[in-house]
């Protein structure tokens, strides 16, 4: 009997965060282990589908670096990149395209429909949903990398109220009609304000932002974010994840999150608990 009143107890907790997320959007970026490991891929999938069922309007935003980095090998072709973002000539868009497109997004449109959903599987080119200019960073060249410019979202907003999840892989095009390859971070808060999201969420392979000492911060405000970073205590690939938060919350996204993929539902630990949540909250 008490397992059943503790699981009660559960739902009743959650219950004020159903009512006031009900209706509301939250894009989610997905990545890293999460994306990788079986036991997490039907967790986060199984997230999505309850998000989905009790009212929330889930948009799926995903990655896949490691995917296309072990592509690259079998085709004797190695990674290179600049603050965090793949150098991409040619050759390595069109594996971006296909890993992306194709296999990646095709994976997890089955994998939340194994799991009781329904899903749609788009790319930032579809209806101009991501339209990019060429990126450079700090005046270098990184081959054809995009940069948002303008997000079209009446795609996703047909998708999602027709009662899918959609599922977006990050290629951007411009005004001539040429794909690039999208950050997806970048691509995950630009639909975040696009769609006027109540929550943007980060999945990554860590706990989330760390400070000097290497202790998680469990919240953080914009200020000390960009500190960090000019300290050099966040680096690498938490740099565009950072930008990105900070971003969000700069074009009205309620919240922005950096969540840690690895724990077993973590979407739900960080939305519909009392709990500190599993990750770094960005706030103005």
């Amino acid at each position: 009997m008490q397992s059943l009143i503790e699981k009660a107890e559960v739902l009743v907790e959650a219950l004020p965060y159903m009512r006031r997320f009900f209706g509301k959007t939250v894009v989610i970026k997905y990545g890293g282990h999460a994306m990788t490991e079986d036991k997490l891929r039907a967790s986060f999938a199984v997230d999505v589908v309850l998000l989905k069922f009790i009212g929330l309007k889930p948009v799926i935003v995903h990655g896949g670096g490691p995917q296309i980095a072990s592509t690259l090998a079998r085709v004797g072709k190695e990674s290179t990149f600049v603050e965090g973002l793949r150098v991409t000539d040619d050759e390595t868009m069109d594996v971006v395209e296909m890993v992306l497109g194709g296999k990646v997004n095709r994976e997890i449109v089955e994998s939340i429909q194994r799991g009781g959903g329904r899903a749609v599987g788009l790319t930032g080119s579809d209806g101009a949903l991501l339209r990019v200019r060429r990126k450079t960073v700090n005046g270098q060249d990184i081959g054809r990398v995009g940069e948002l410019v303008q997000v079209d979202s009446r795609v996703i907003d047909s998708v999602s109220e027709s009662g899918f999840v959609p599922v977006v892989a990050p290629i951007g095009v411009d005004d001539d009609g040429l794909t690039y390859n999208v950050n997806a971070d970048e691509a995950a808060g630009g639909l975040a304000a696009a769609l006027g999201a109540e929550k943007l969420m980060l999945l990554t392979d860590v706990e989330g932002v760390l400070d000097a000492d290497g202790q998680l911060l469990s919240q953080i405000t914009s200020k000390d974010a960009q500190k960090y970073v000019a300290e050099g205590v966040i680096t690498a690939g938490m740099i565009p994840k950072v930008g990105c938060c900070m971003r969000a919350l700069g074009e009205g996204v309620g919240r922005a999150h950096i969540v840690d993929g690895r724990v077993l539902h973590a979407l739900l630990l960080e939305i519909f608990t009392d709990d500190a949540g599993v990750g770094t909250l960005f706030v103005p």
